[in-house]
């Protein structure tokens, strides 16, 4: 077996990294900085810097117009997202708190992408039930309460159109993945990743950014 973690991400190789990377532009910076300085205890929930950039150059790639993310927090990668999008597009934005999106909508309006995303607040799965059945979303981004994870699957694949994406996050839960005995949120992830592996109606690939991202292509 070829062993493909033998580089060691030292805090210098991280950052040497960053710098190789698109920048995160004003907007993004301050919307960072702003959530790690009013929410520092939940700051950890927003996604990775190097994320941001990813996300963008993969609703791109895939010439998405049509982008469902699952769990929103402050805002980061849905701003990333939406910067990404041609002018008729659409992100709609999954969440429940009113209070930490409030965040994201100042610096989705202050990056003028405001108008190309659809916050909807109230449980993701109600709102991704009530979406057209038909195959249709060309990029979603899962990346919200793991418990769920899933049943928002379920949701999201039947209304990916061919060739369309999902990117999940935290598939290897800080390592907790590889506890046999785990609960809770690790438990769900190491079934949701089960899943995944299992679904033939997808192409899947786990990749070590940050702390897991799984990218999977419906056939």
């Amino acid at each position: 077996m070829t062993k493909g973690n033998s580089t060691k991400i030292t805090d210098e190789l991280y950052a040497y990294m960053l710098a190789h990377n698109p920048p995160l532009d004003a907007v993004q910076q301050g919307l960072v900085k702003t959530t790690y300085d009013l929410l520092p205890d939940y700051a950890g929930m927003q996604s990775a810097h190097e994320q941001a950039p990813l996300l963008a150059f993969l609703v791109r790639l895939v010439n998405a117009r049509h982008v469902v993310e699952v769990g929103t927090f402050t805002g980061f990668s849905a701003l990333a997202m939406a910067q990404a999008l041609p002018a008729d597009g659409t992100l709609i934005a999954c969440d429940i708190s009113e209070e930490w999106t409030a965040h994201g909508k100042e610096a989705w309006a202050a990056a003028g992408v405001g108008d190309r995303i659809d916050l909807r607040i109230a449980p993701a799965l109600d709102t991704l039930r009530a979406m057209p059945s038909e195959p249709h979303i060309d990029f979603a981004y899962l990346d919200a309460d793991k418990g769920n994870y899933i049943a928002y699957w379920e949701e999201l694949v039947p209304r990916m159109r061919p060739g369309g994406l999902i990117a999940t996050d935290n598939v290897l839960f800080h390592g907790a993945v590889l506890d046999q005995e785990a609960t809770g949120a690790p438990a769900a992830i190491r079934a949701f990743n089960e899943h995944v592996v299992a679904d033939e109606r997808m192409d899947s690939v786990m990749l070590t950014v940050a702390d897991g991202l799984t990218l999977s292509r419906k056939r």
